[in-house]
């Protein structure tokens, strides 16, 4: 769970755990003990939580290098809820508030009834926004926000691409890198071209019929959301001393350093890993980061104030009910939503 927590209340509650690395077969519902807020933690009753493809990696066990949790554990990365309980020391919330919540990236436990949260790392959540859609925003919201700001530090007039732009991320990204002032670029499906103009992108790539380095040349800098051929594309297309970012790629030594923890075997595993990208990106003489992002209380502040101002529109593709999320998963897995995937406790 998020936080450290305590479990000697005697009450449960229902969860969605992992059980065994794997398929599909290795989750599945549970009850587990409802935890307690330790100092500086507030414990949320659970109104929505969003899925994220690190979900699904979790499960089949990609992440297991870098993440080991002691199974079973309550699956779900991102949560919106209101505060029941307060710990120790808690100041920025009371009992009643509505707040959204990413986590510590090690810490999961927003598939549940009830769930942990870190004063520091909650915002509460805009007035405007139902529980639906604010589940659906911290860990897209956080990581398109990280991404442009921090690691490609988009300015007015920069040309940036953003590949697989109608996704969960995408669809943060676009209208974030245009209130930056960026002239956006985005791929997706023909399906996904009325979504990506709406959200502001001034060029839609049709990825299924279109060459990425027919379409835009000279780019000052790419947030890959895709991966694979299409990450590789992307070399071809910025120009020398642009910055490729990646969250769909593969994990380079500073992800380590800076991401994760310094340990040198994951320095090294990552170093081999991606010899191949790092070596395209010295031939073009690009920079190439794979990026994790990470909680903040601070940024979802941010964008929750964009989205109270009606300058950031959360785009949520499907809604399930906590009992068919397993049809969430699946459904997520497809590659095919349009926005957030999002499960409703209630």
């Amino acid at each position: 769970m998020w936080g450290r927590s305590t479990y000697n209340n005697g009450r449960t509650m229902k969860a969605f755990v992992l059980k065994h690395y794997g398929g599909p077969d290795g989750m599945g519902f549970a009850e587990m003990p409802r935890p307690q807020p330790g100092a500086g933690e507030v414990l949320v009753r659970v109104h929505s939580a969003g899925l994220n493809p690190v979900d699904f990696k979790i499960r089949q066990g990609k992440l297991w290098p870098i993440y080991r949790p002691k199974l079973p554990v309550v699956m779900g990365n991102e949560l919106a809820g209101t505060v029941v309980e307060l710990g120790s020391g808690v100041r920025r919330f009371a009992i009643g508030e509505r707040i959204f919540v990413r986590g510590h990236k090690a810490e999961l436990g927003a598939f549940a009834e009830f769930a942990l949260a870190s004063e520091e790392l909650a915002a509460k959540v805009p007035s405007a926004l139902d529980f639906d859609h604010a589940g659906g925003v911290p860990l897209a919201g956080l990581t398109a926000l990280q991404t442009l700001r921090d690691e490609l530090h988009v300015k007015p007039g920069m040309r940036l691409l953003i590949t697989g732009g109608t996704g969960g991320v995408g669809t943060f990204a676009i209208q974030l890198a245009k209130l930056m002032g960026a002239e956006v670029s985005v791929t997706c499906s023909e399906t996904g071209r009325a979504l990506a103009e709406s959200l502001g992108a001034d060029r839609v790539i049709d990825y299924k019929t279109e060459r990425l380095d027919d379409a835009v040349k000279a780019v000052d800098g790419a947030l890959d959301l895709v991966g694979g051929a299409t990450l590789k594309e992307c070399f071809r297309v910025v120009k020398p001393g642009g910055k490729i970012v990646s969250i769909a790629g593969t994990p380079e030594p500073n992800t380590a350093r800076k991401d994760i923890a310094p340990a040198f075997g994951l320095k090294a595993l990552f170093w081999v890993a991606s010899f191949r990208l790092r070596w395209l990106a010295r031939r073009r003489r690009v920079q190439y980061r794979y990026y994790f992002m990470h909680g903040s209380g601070s940024d979802l502040a941010e964008l929750a104030a964009l989205i109270e101002q009606e300058k950031l529109r959360v785009v949520v593709d499907r809604v399930f009910g906590f009992e068919k999320i397993a049809e969430a998963f699946a459904y997520l897995e497809q590659g095919h939503a349009k926005g957030k995937v999002v499960v409703r406790m209630e």
